[in-house]
């Protein structure tokens, strides 16, 4: 966070100040009401990624300039990390962490204490590269994400979220890697589709297309400065046009007018060949009561959930499952939280057990 990024007032010395106040009209310096109106608090905009983002992600500083010189001066860059060697100068804050899996991430909760110390109003997310180069399955990747707005959504109900198809990868090392980029780009969007909400949006934007690993990056995965160019340049226009928009009033984390929000978690108690056991917690992340809930599961590569307890599951044909509360369990307090238990089958070719979850929740009549 640099408050002092946002402007680029020249700093007057005490004595020209001194001087430029005798100067002004006995009654200009005196009137009433003559105070500037406060301004509006600056739209925070955090970019979240590994090191593709960070380390050092010089595409935000391009970015960042593209958006100040287009008007969009009212903005501040925010994350836990600071500005890590890009000679344009820019607001350096971010969220890339060189090396992070967005499934280690999601499975080591590592997102909520940045929210909570940043308190985003959009998310600029490329995060995944990692994941795709370790081999872990699409399915996988994307239930990391969905938890990932999960949590952005109960840091903020009105999170407007910016989710990249990943640039292409062809590093020397991986010769299956740029072929599974194209296989998990190609589920982005039904994902981004499904994940979406009117109150917080969550948008794809194509860093793909365009982007040559041959000319645009110095190792088959990282971007030089052109591929910073072409990334920049594939940002700024859904960036702008959420600027232009303007986020929903009210504080970060504030959950507004009073919609029940939920949010759901799921840990693993015990896995086995062929299964796994797992524990949803259902959290009410609203000032408001809730009476009740439904909570989606998709679990991962195949899986398909065979039983659970407090609560009533309904299963579709592809898999998806519904579990809504079990009466006793669905009224929640603002901040209280209740959980249900599940089994699950899988097939042999199963990797660790996964699943994307969301919660739906009721308002008390």
């Amino acid at each position: 966070m640099r408050g002092t990024r946002l402007s680029r007032l020249r700093t007057l010395t005490v004595r020209s100040l001194l001087t430029a106040l005798l100067l002004l009209p006995l009654g200009l310096a005196s009137a009433p009401g003559a105070a500037a109106a406060p301004r509006a608090a600056p739209v925070r905009v955090m970019p979240l990624g590994d090191s593709i983002t960070g380390s050092p992600g010089c595409w935000r500083a391009v970015l960042w300039n593209r958006l100040l010189d287009a008007g969009h001066t009212d903005i501040d860059f925010v994350g836990t990390l600071r500005e890590q060697g890009c000679a344009l100068a820019h607001d350096g804050d971010n969220e890339g962490h060189g090396g992070e899996l967005v499934t280690d991430a999601a499975a080591r909760d590592l997102l909520p204490g940045r929210l909570a110390a940043t308190r985003p109003d959009i998310v600029v997310m490329h995060f995944g590269t990692n994941d795709v180069w370790s081999s872990v399955s699409p399915d996988r990747i994307l239930a990391a994400y969905t938890e990932l707005v999960t949590q952005m959504r109960a840091s903020n109900p009105d999170m407007r979220v910016l989710v990249a198809r990943l640039i292409p990868m062809n590093p020397g090392s991986c010769a299956a890697c740029a072929q599974r980029v194209v296989d998990f780009n190609a589920r982005i969007p039904a994902w981004a589709e499904a994940t979406s909400t009117d109150r917080s949006p969550v948008t794809v934007v194509d860093q793909w297309t365009g982007f040559d690993t041959a000319t645009d990056t110095y190792d088959g995965v990282h971007p030089n400065a052109a591929g910073d160019e072409k990334i920049a340049a594939r940002w700024f226009p859904a960036l702008s046009a959420l600027l232009e928009e303007g986020v929903p009033g009210g504080d970060p984390g504030d959950p507004g007018d009073g919609d029940p929000v939920c949010t759901a978690s799921l840990r693993v108690v015990a896995e086995w060949q062929g299964g796994h056991q797992a524990e949803v917690t259902v959290r009410n992340a609203s000032p408001v009561p809730v009476s009740g809930w439904t909570v989606t599961v998709v679990p991962a590569d195949g899986a398909r959930l065979t039983q659970v307890w407090n609560g009533t599951l309904t299963t579709a044909a592809d898999g998806t499952a519904r579990v809504t509360d079990a009466g006793w369990n669905g009224t929640l307090a603002p901040g209280a939280s209740t959980s249900f238990g599940l089994i699950a089958t899988a097939p042999a070719t199963s990797t660790a057990p996964a699943a994307a979850v969301g919660c739906t929740a009721t308002a008390t009549p």
